[in-house]
């Protein structure tokens, strides 16, 4: 199939996109480089073998999307173009409902004038507030507790209003946790402008950037203190985008899924998983809470291990690993 994807130099839709050529698709990508490098390109390429045929702009700019539509004979699209930093969201609600809500609205109506109703929609696991139990269903509360959360909220009320207007929609909403981890060739891996997540943060102190981590919160009620989340390899993930998408090749209306693991790890224990895979100590410093965090977010993926048959293969030791391997061969990430 032919199938856009948003945000494709993105850290996610750049591994997407490798796994889709893998498979025999034709991607083509569009990105806006907000918070991505253009060097990503070249590399997917040297990965796949296979070009990709990308066109710069924001999802925002209709007359480029009906363009792309109209010139490439999009099968079926793969939407990750978002903003997504969850302290930065506080203070930047309104681009945050512009981009995130706004941008996929209007990539759906172009998708609808051009008769694509295909769709695979990057969420999050931030739309759930405080853990109702040890593992996560879909069916939990959404009481997001930060901006970001919301936007997320909003464009999958947005999805499921589209598809209840015009049953044709085929769509599946997956919930990501915690991406982390590199391609197994160490080309292509986690590089953000402006680092808000642990792993690229703990990168930084590996490269000298920074000279220690900063663990936000000390006092949850976990076992060693320190939040528990779900780390998911970002190549587990990306596989779980090509099991959504078959499902829409044969079914319409719109399916939910967490994508995660199911299995817990505290700051302090992904900390000591890069320690051992790198050699080197990570040296850390405490601090507050930071506003929005929860004590403990962890998937329970039974769903999506059911009905589509994807389960996450890797493990925090491949995580660290591959992460490791990443930054060690691309300590200026992609401007090597």
């Amino acid at each position: 199939m032919r199938i856009l994807v948003t945000g494709v130099a993105g850290y996610i839709g750049s591994h997407t996109t490798v796994e889709l050529q893998a498979a025999g698709h034709t991607v083509i990508g569009i990105d806006n480089f907000v918070n991505s490098s253009r060097e990503i390109l070249p590399r997917i390429e040297k990965i796949s073998g296979v070009p990709v045929k990308f066109y710069e702009g924001d999802i925002r700019d209709e007359k480029l999307l009906d363009e792309i539509f109209v010139v490439e004979k999009i099968d079926a699209v793969i939407h990750f173009a978002a903003l997504k930093a969850v302290a930065e969201s506080f203070d930047c609600r309104d681009e945050y409902y512009a981009v995130n809500v706004e941008g996929t609205r209007t990539l759906c109506n172009v998708m609808e004038r051009h008769n694509v109703t295909r769709l695979v929609y990057s969420s999050s696991a931030a739309v759930y507030g405080p853990a109702e139990s040890d593992l996560l269903s879909e069916t939990f509360a959404l009481k997001p507790t930060n901006p970001y959360g919301e936007t997320k909220i909003a464009c999958e009320e947005l999805l499921r209003e589209r598809a209840e207007k015009n049953p044709v929609w085929s769509i599946v909403l997956l919930r990501y946790f915690n991406p982390v981890g590199a391609h197994a060739s160490a080309l292509i891996g986690e590089f953000p402008k402006s680092p808000a997540n642990i792993a690229p943060i703990i990168m930084e102190v590996l490269r000298g950037v920074r000279p220690a981590i900063t663990i936000n919160g000390t006092d949850y009620s976990t076992p060693d203190g320190t939040c528990i989340r779900d780390y998911i390899h970002v190549v587990d993930l990306a596989l779980a985008h090509l099991a959504a998408l078959d499902w829409t090749a044969a079914n319409t209306g719109v399916k939910l899924y967490n994508v995660g693991t199911g299995r817990g790890c505290s700051v302090k224990e992904i900390i000591t998983a890069f320690e051992a895979a790198s050699g080197r100590m990570i040296p850390a410093q405490y601090g507050p809470r930071r506003a929005g965090d929860v004590a403990v977010v962890v998937a329970d993926p039974a769903l999506i291990n059911a009905e589509l048959g994807w389960r996450a293969a890797r493990s925090l030791k491949d995580i660290a690993e591959s992460s490791v391997a990443w930054i060690t061969k691309n300590p200026r990430g992609f401007e090597n």
